[in-house]
């Protein structure tokens, strides 16, 4: 059985009510993959904003296996020292990542936040030799729509994430680096313009799919 395994931030774990990408993702799978998978990953719930914590099972449907590794607040620089025990105790064997807003809005610029994603390989590759790995580059947000020296470091480091796992590729633990998701627009495919809305997580589960059918045969073209 083929288990991947969601790890990102707020936009990934998403809030109480949401059905979330990784929802959209794993519907996409299983109309278009021809054989048996998982989703996998040792954390299984919502952020609760009213407790500002991931304590709410709510999803907006409840029977989809809910295994990730994504936190509110969290991004390279977090996800690097758990990737190697995520991976190893949830037998993960492909890995959809979206991180780095948080990096880059709070702690690391561009160069940090890229030495951040090489730890993060380097762990999920010790604990898997042949892992591998699919990464969304950090995409629209309202911050960087107003703030240019902060989208000037969001450019800067989608170009060193997508030199970063070039450099990395490897045929037994292959990287993919995912096209930002055509058309999606602050305004209409978030909430409040960061946070994914119903579009906005078709747009980011049809962008990994479009990912993993063109660069490995996995699934088919998302049709919504």
């Amino acid at each position: 059985m083929l288990r991947f395994m969601p790890v990102g931030d707020s936009m990934t774990i998403g809030s109480a009510g949401e059905h979330t990408w990784r929802y959209r993702l794993w519907q996409h799978l299983c109309r278009t993959y021809g054989g048996p998978f998982g989703i996998v990953g040792p954390r299984e719930t919502l952020h609760d904003k009213t407790a500002d914590a991931p304590t709410s099972h709510a999803y907006a449907d409840p029977d989809f296996p809910r295994g990730h590794l994504a936190g509110w607040g969290e991004g390279w620089l977090h996800m690097a020292p758990l990737i190697g025990e995520a991976v190893r105790t949830s037998r993960a064997d492909v890995l959809l990542i979206s991180l780095g807003l948080i990096d880059l809005g709070f702690y690391t610029n561009a160069e940090q936040t890229a030495e951040n994603v090489r730890g993060f390989v380097a762990g999920a590759r010790e604990a898997n030799p042949r892992v591998r790995m699919a990464v969304l580059p950090v995409i629209p947000n309202i911050r960087a729509a107003s703030d240019a020296p902060f989208a000037e470091q969001v450019s800067t480091f989608n170009d060193l994430l997508a030199k970063t796992f070039a450099d990395l590729d490897e045929p037994r633990s292959p990287l993919l680096l995912a096209s930002l998701p055509a058309s999606y627009d602050i305004h209409s495919d978030t909430y409040d313009g960061t946070h994914p809305n119903a579009s906005g997580e078709h747009k980011i589960a049809g962008a990994f799919a479009e990912a993993l059918f063109q660069g490995w045969g996995l699934g088919g073209e998302y049709a919504g």
